[in-house]
């Protein structure tokens, strides 16, 4: 088997509203694509697919699971914007040797990392 790429990360949730009003309210995501009548709701970033979807008991949110890194462009101004509006924390803000993460909650739940991934030059080893 050969892989070619990453086709998409699904993150389950159980409240199409809510789930889209805080990945687009609040993350500021834009919609690529809806499916399912509604059930599957898909978000393009960058060169890869994020998709949202509540499809039923066969596939139930879990911080235990599979989690997405979202890449943001100033890491302290989205930390600043999640705090205000209440976002909650599983692991607070903290730098690495090779970037900056923090891991939220989504509604249901899942852990979705925040990530700035530092240039080269400011790089140290990453172990």
């Amino acid at each position: 088997m050969k892989i070619k790429g990453l086709a998409f990360v699904g993150i389950p949730v159980t409240d199409m509203p809510r789930a889209r009003s805080f990945y687009e309210g609040v993350l500021g995501l834009k919609v690529s694509e809806e499916m399912m009548s509604g059930k599957w709701v898909e978000y393009s970033l960058g060169n890869n697919t994020l998709a949202i979807a509540s499809i039923g008991p066969q596939w139930l949110p879990s911080d235990q699971g599979t989690g997405a890194a979202l890449e943001v462009e100033n890491f302290d101004e989205a930390v600043k914007s999640l705090k205000d509006r209440h976002v909650p924390f599983v692991v607070e803000a903290y730098e690495s040797p090779c970037c900056w993460m923090a891991i939220i909650k989504d509604p249901d739940g899942n852990n979705i990392v925040i990530h700035k991934l530092k240039s080269e030059n400011e790089k140290g080893p990453c172990i």
